[in-house]
């Protein structure tokens, strides 16, 4: 397998990415910030290229896994960036959960260069590192035929959702719906305080019980209510912005999801 797969964004969800597609055969080019994230990279067998455009130039796909719409834009965008530098028809995959305003712009910005898809993910790095990561992914259909057969490298299941920006809009509703649900279990918790049994032993009974979620178990799984507030929240308010945003861009109400987790106990909103 000689496919050069451009990589960007190679941080805690990113470099098992990297990892993996190493270990599928690809030739992975990878651009990196940071001297730890490239020597690492290069010791796995990695090419370490100095710019965005250097991912892109002569790459059969570009992967990019960024935090955020503004370092999207700044990788992705101008002159100098991946959308300009990739060729003609080059599927340029995003994992970022981000807008559909910002991948529909950056789309539309380059005519007949890389082909933007949004795929936005369900999962955790050790997910990727197993090769189980969920990936949705939203644009034309004979880019994403070109592109699943990287994207299975570190995915499974990958679930086409329909055109650019629909990956995005499911990725939005189940971002609101789990942190509404991550509301419902703290409220839960405290309630069972009240009533007399530990945080732990509560989500302990409830993932044997018809009141277990996937938010409990994760709770439960960080080791409780307070781990989860500090090592997640902060990862989930991140996500509420975005969808809160996204929401009010697309005009939707998200009715009771947002009364939900603007009101329950964690600081989300």
């Amino acid at each position: 397998m000689s496919q050069i797969v451009g990589f960007i964004g190679a941080g805690r969800m990113g470099r098992p990415m990297v990892r993996r597609l190493l270990d599928a055969g690809y030739r992975v080019r990878v651009f990196a910030r940071r001297d730890e994230v490239r020597e690492r990279v290069r010791e796995w067998g990695a090419e370490l290229v100095a710019t965005p455009a250097g991912v892109a130039a002569g790459a059969d796909a570009v992967i990019t896994c960024l935090f955020s719409d503004d370092q999207l834009i700044e990788v992705l965008g101008g002159d100098d960036g991946v959308l300009a530098a990739a060729g003609p028809g080059v599927p340029v995959v995003s994992h970022s959960t981000g807008t559909v305003a910002t991948v529909t712009a950056l789309a539309t910005a380059y005519p007949g260069r890389g082909v933007l898809l949004d795929g936005p993910v369900s999962g955790t790095a050790d997910d990727i590192a197993a090769g189980r990561l969920t990936v949705l992914l939203g644009g034309p259909e004979e880019t994403i035929a070109a592109v699943l057969p990287v994207l299975v490298a570190y995915s499974d299941p990958v679930i086409t959702t329909g055109a650019l920006g629909t990956a995005l809009s499911v990725k939005l509703v189940n971002n609101a719906l789990f942190a509404a649900n991550a509301q419902l279990v703290a409220a839960a918790v405290r309630v069972g305080e009240q009533l007399g049994t530990s945080g732990e032993q509560l989500l302990a009974a409830l993932a044997r019980c018809s009141g277990e979620s996937y938010a409990a178990n994760a709770v439960r799984a960080t080791g409780g209510l307070p781990s989860f507030t500090a090592n997640a929240a902060p990862f989930l308010r991140k996500d509420v912005a975005a969808c809160l945003s996204a929401a009010g861009d697309l005009g939707v109400d998200l009715g009771e999801l947002a009364s939900v987790i603007r009101t329950g106990p964690l600081e989300l909103a």
